[in-house]
Parts: C-alpha cells; structure tokens; sequence
C-alpha cells in the first residue's frame, strides 16, 4: 500500500503536470515521435505493399525482407540509427530514436497490403476486369476496400509496436515517456519509473483501440464481416 501511496502522491503533484518534464508535455513528445515514425512507415511500406500485391510480383522478396525486419533488436536499430544521425549533424535525442523507430513499421505494414491485396478472391478482380475497369480501377475499387481490414491491422500493429519501443529514446537524451522511465532508474525513484511504465501502457491501449475504432469508421460492415483473414496472416505465405 506504502508504494500505491506513493505513486499516486506523484501523479497528484502539481509540478508533475506542468513545465518541460510534465505528465502532459511528455506524452505530447510521445505521441509525435511516434506518429511520425508511423506516418513516414506507411509512406513507404504501404505504396510498395499495395504495388506487389496488385501485381503478385517480387512477392517472395517483400515478404523474407518484412521478415528480417522483424528480427532485428530495437536496441541493434537504434545502435545503428546514432552514427547515421551523427554523421548528418542531427544528435542525440528525437532523431537517432526516429530513424530507429522507422524500420519498426515498415515490416508489419508492408506484410499486411501485400497478403491483404493477395488475399482478396481471384473471380472479383477478373468480374472487375470483365466489366472494363483498367487496373488503377480494379485497384481502387475492388481489392483495396476488400483488403482494408488487413491493411489496417497492419498499421495498428506497428503503432501499438512503435508506442512500446519508442521509450527506449530516452536513452540517447530524448524526451517522451520513456524519459520517466529511465529517470526514474537513476534517481532510484520507483514510483516515476512505475507511472512512465503505467502510461506507456495505457497509450498502447489507447492506441490499438483507436484503430479498432477508425476501422469500424472506414471499412464497411459487409467487408468486415467477411473478411476470413485473421490478423496473424501478415507471416502467411503469399499466393
């Protein structure tokens, strides 16, 4: 009870709530970091996704490459992520961590648009084609609203992976949640370290909600309905 007590006698604190080192502030720098990384991850992923897809070509490739992705350490990444932004005059902080975080998404958004277009049946995009749709129309109209669900999915789980690692910034002087984290080891305070974990957490939560919102919003009932894909497909083997 003594170290509840504790916790929530931080999170009561004024000065906590205010200033540069703020609850507020923090999550702000949070939220930004990792929305751009996601943002700049479906610039690149998804276009190629969707392409590959479209045209089930390279499909072999994008899928073993999106694998290695996977593999790699968030630690490794961001290891190897200070000496490009060194060398490009950038330093430590909000740079080193973004470059990091940027091929954390690319994997399981380029994964989710290639099996998503795959995946969607063979006799609606030749009905599309028989009813003189080019392919930018076949594209738009048949196989991106039937593969939305997957494609989403994707994003979310790179989101939510992204929200989780980009804590790990606070190591090379940046800013976010994680700093509480990290602070909280070397001042010994446990009860900072527990609220930086705490709200990780919850905007981890809040995030994969939102998109399971955004997803009701944007993709039609009829298609979620009968989509047979589970999230899990994204590691399938593509047709």
């Amino acid at each position: 009870m003594s170290f509840l007590g504790s916790v929530l006698g931080w999170l009561l604190d004024p000065t906590h709530w205010q200033g540069s080192d703020g609850i507020p502030t923090r999550i702000a720098e949070h939220v930004v970091l990792s929305g751009l990384a996601v943002g700049v991850g479906v610039l690149i992923a998804l276009p190629v996704g969707v392409l590959l897809g479209h045209t089930n070509r390279a499909g072999f490739v994008a899928i073993n490459v999106a694998n290695i992705g996977r593999a790699l350490p968030s630690m490794a990444l961001l290891a190897l992520a200070l000496p490009v932004a060194f060398s490009l005059g950038l330093g430590l902080g909000f740079w080193p961590t973004f470059l990091a975080l940027v091929p954390l998404a690319v994997p399981p958004i380029l994964t989710n648009s290639f099996v998503g277009i795959r995946s969607v049946d063979r006799d609606v995009v030749e009905a599309a084609r028989g009813m003189g749709m080019g392919e930018w129309g076949v594209l738009r109209q048949a196989e991106l609203p039937i593969a939305a669900p997957l494609m989403i999915a994707g994003v979310r789980n790179a989101a939510v992976a992204i929200v989780a690692t980009a804590t790990l910034g606070a190591l090379v002087a940046g800013g976010g949640l994680g700093r509480y984290i990290v602070d909280g080891l070397a001042r010994q305070q446990p009860d900072r370290l527990f609220v930086g974990a705490l709200l990780v957490a919850l905007l981890a939560v809040a995030t994969e909600l939102g998109f399971g919102l955004f997803e009701r919003l944007a993709v039609s009932a009829g298609v979620r309905n009968t989509s047979q894909q589970p999230h899990s497909s994204a590691a399938a083997t593509p047709r």
